[in-house]
């Protein structure tokens, strides 16, 4: 046995008459975070959720380089628990180029990932950009700050900042009015805080992508629809999720964010079907979800309650979050237990799946409010007291739900 297969910590048997608890984490970007391991661990969790951002995407993670972020964790008496992202390349998600090679690479990545025993790996199949806001500062009423997305500011940032070739074209022509009226209203500043917003770039990254890049990236998919994306999704999932199954690992797919199609690009992980055929297509429970509420409930016709109930089996990792939609053009991230998303449901329907298949499933409180306490820099979604906050409501509702169903 491995000397560190003994710290595998996602899915042990409860102790006689135990009762299943989440699996508390934070997220952790790595040593250039502004919030340190230190800051995390004062918030009661065990569990730290990272990823080595600095290996680009398609090269292999060694076993060095993970037992160094490992032993970063372990030395302020935490466990590295998931891994996320595990980045799938561009050629992948296109089937061209280097595809197969990075698809091997990406094998022996999880090869190495095994030896150092941490099992649940998330990543996505989002082409070009992880995920898109239109606003990282949204003031709420309170003062915080939260995250948004605008339609109408989206296709500003579309059709007259980036200027993509034929964008008006996926739009009406009523909401490119609307945009060009949002965007008289703007000041130079405030335009180039949208682009920024938009363009934020990676995963684990500070810098932007410049129009030029985006504009080329775009180009590369041209030519690739959702079916097209979803057969490489297939494929890919075809070759790295038996491999995951012999070496006991779980791969958690998270879905699009927003769940709907941006800048043209295909999305094919949007919703209770686009998982389905996934899931139906190569049916390892290695091929897993991670099951993000905030990303599944911006969709209104997700029915986050049935999803657990259909992919009951492939949940591997949880991103607990809320959203309130405004309008169908806008929604914003809100308080974890107050929004659109019936959280109190959807945390009974968790314990009981929970105490179902014997596990503790890793959770994160995903997202969190910027206090105006915070002065240090952060990245957009990730600041700690924000975190703290949801993840204290997060684990009192749990608790409350085992405590009532006793």
């Amino acid at each position: 046995m491995n000397q560190n297969q003994h710290k595998k910590n996602t899915i042990v048997p409860p102790p006689a008459g135990g009762v299943r608890k989440i699996h508390q984490t934070m997220r952790w970007y790595g040593p250039h975070d502004k919030v340190q391991l230190e800051d995390l661990k004062q918030c009661g969790i065990t569990g730290i959720v990272t990823a080595l951002h600095q290996i680009p995407a398609g090269d292999i993670w060694t076993v060095d380089e993970i037992k160094k972020r490992q032993q970063l964790v372990r030395d302020v008496g935490l466990e590295w628990t998931v891994i996320e992202s595990l980045p799938v390349h561009e050629d992948i998600k296109r089937g061209e180029g280097n595809y197969k090679q990075y698809i091997e690479n990406y094998k022996i990545s999880l090869k190495n990932i095994a030896q150092c025993g941490i099992e649940v790996i998330t990543y996505n199949f989002m082409p070009v950009l992880d995920w898109v806001r239109t606003h990282h500062s949204h003031k709420n009423p309170d003062g915080t700050r939260a995250l948004l997305y605008n339609k109408t500011a989206f296709i500003f940032f579309d059709v007259f900042l980036l200027k993509r070739p034929n964008a008006e074209q996926d739009y009406t022509q009523e909401e490119v009015t609307t945009a060009k009226e949002y965007g008289d209203s703007l000041s130079e500043e405030d335009k180039n805080t949208l682009f920024r917003s938009v363009l934020l770039g990676l995963p684990g990254s500070t810098e932007n992508f410049t129009a030029e890049q985006v504009l080329s990236l775009l180009d590369d998919y041209k030519h690739i629809d959702d079916e097209k994306l979803r057969k490489n999704l297939v494929y890919f999932l075809s070759e790295v999720a038996p491999v995951a199954e012999r070496l006991g690992l779980k791969l958690a797919i998270h879905p699009d964010d927003p769940p709907f199609s941006v800048l043209g690009l295909p999305r094919v992980v949007c919703t209770q079907d686009d998982l389905r055929q996934i899931f139906d297509a190569v049916p390892f429970q290695a091929n897993g979800l991670c099951y993000c509420t905030g990303s599944l409930g911006a969709q209104p016709n997700n029915d986050l309650l049935s999803i657990i109930d259909d992919f009951e089996d492939r949940i591997h990792f949880l991103h607990l979050r809320n959203v309130v939609r405004e309008n169908e053009n806008i929604f914003r991230e809100s308080e974890h237990l107050n929004g659109d998303n019936p959280m109190e449901a959807i945390m009974e329907k968790l314990v009981k799946l929970m105490q179902k298949r014997n596990l503790s499933l890793p959770m994160r409180p995903d997202h969190g409010f910027l206090h105006s306490f915070e002065k240090t820099e952060l990245y957009p979604g990730y600041s700690l007291m924000g975190r703290m906050k949801g993840l204290a409501e997060l684990r009192g509702l749990e608790l409350g739900i085992q405590y009532g169903s006793k």
